[in-house]
């Protein structure tokens, strides 16, 4: 499909240059033509002149602008030289337009693949998603209807056996919501407008609703959080903020071993906040390091064996998010020792 938009689209980059220079070219040529004229009667005068021809049986130069009177012989001359620079004219800019024609159906093609490019790598980032998305729900639903298919066709199905299909369809419709839940929060903040309603806030503030939602997660694990957070203010919406620290923290305590820590810093240089968060859980391998950001990455096999919950969505969100405050994000990682992230977000907005 692309392909045949980029050759369409090369055609008409090739069909616009090339109607400007045939254009640029007529005009140059009928520009040019007095010019030729009056150079070949000049030259077929100083060739009379010279030669000492006898200046009866003059006849006028035809087309020249002096009004020159030439022997008919020179005349003749005169009108050869003007045919002949004309040809070499008309051959010289026939030979600049198939220069051009080449060099211009090249250009186009880059440039129409150029053109195109960002066009295809979002159409193809959405066919991924359509096809990721639809493997993540598939799979709760194959379960559940599994699940009541086998119950159905047992014929000792009882009270009890109903009550466990029931919970682990319930277990099944709490991960379709999850995974709604995700797609609906990504999709609000990836169209977000970026004239939001921003304020100034707290950081201090923030990090401590953060915390209250993600504490009992740490306290389950065992994981400790160290924060260092100075007392800087930033404008920010801050609910949106919020959920990114809760992001980074859930994914740090994922990969963070039984009795670990984590370490959160904060710090305002100049017009800037930067966070970091930092894990020493199971780390990151370099070659996944581009893609943890993608919708439904997860490189679980690289940073540990035991199963992770989750959709590989968190990540994206938090990435939209540090987008919509016009911020960027760096991360640091090694296998086995940790991971860190930094979260750079301008003061002002």
């Amino acid at each position: 499909m692309f392909r045949s938009a980029r050759l369409k689209l090369t055609t008409w980059y090739l069909l616009s240059i090339m109607a400007i220079s045939i254009l640029f070219s007529v005009a140059v040529y009928q520009g040019s033509i007095s010019e030729i004229r009056r150079a070949a009667a000049r030259a077929a005068y100083e060739q009379a002149f010279e030669s000492g021809q006898n200046p009866h049986a003059m006849v006028l130069v035809p087309g020249d602008p002096f009004m020159r009177r030439l022997p008919e012989s020179s005349s003749a001359f005169a009108e050869q030289l003007f045919e002949e620079a004309k040809m070499g004219m008309a051959y010289k800019l026939v030979r600049f337009n198939l220069g051009i024609f080449v060099l211009a159906g090249a250009a186009g093609y880059f440039l129409a693949g150029r053109t195109l490019r960002p066009i295809e790598t979002m159409v193809d980032e959405q066919k991924r998603f359509v096809a990721d998305a639809s493997h993540e729900l598939r799979t709760p639903l194959t379960a559940m209807r599994t699940e009541v298919e086998v119950a159905l066709r047992d014929k000792e199905f009882d009270t009890t056996y109903a009550k466990e299909v029931l919970e682990s369809n319930l277990e099944e419709i709490g991960k379709l919501q999850q995974l709604s839940d995700y797609l609906l929060t990504l999709g609000r903040f990836q169209n977000a407008n970026k004239n939001r309603n921003f304020t100034e806030i707290s950081l201090i503030d923030v990090v401590n609703e953060a915390y209250q939602d993600i504490e009992p997660l740490a306290r389950a694990g065992h994981i400790e959080i160290q924060s260092d957070i100075g007392d800087v203010a930033l404008e920010a919406e801050k609910e949106s903020l919020a959920k990114l620290l809760i992001i980074f923290l859930d994914n740090a305590i994922k990969y963070s071993p039984s009795n670990g820590k984590i370490i959160l810093r904060a710090q305002a240089i100049k017009n800037k906040v930067v966070i970091t968060v930092q894990d020493f859980g199971a780390g990151i391998r370099a070659g996944d390091l581009p893609y943890i950001f993608n919708r439904f990455y997860r490189a679980d096999a690289s940073r540990t064996k035991a199963k992770v919950d989750g959709y590989g969505l968190g990540l994206s969100i938090a990435k939209s998010i540090i987008d919509t405050h016009n911020g960027k994000v760096n991360v640091e990682s090694t296998p086995n020792e940790g991971t860190t992230f930094t979260i750079i977000l301008p003061r002002k907005q």
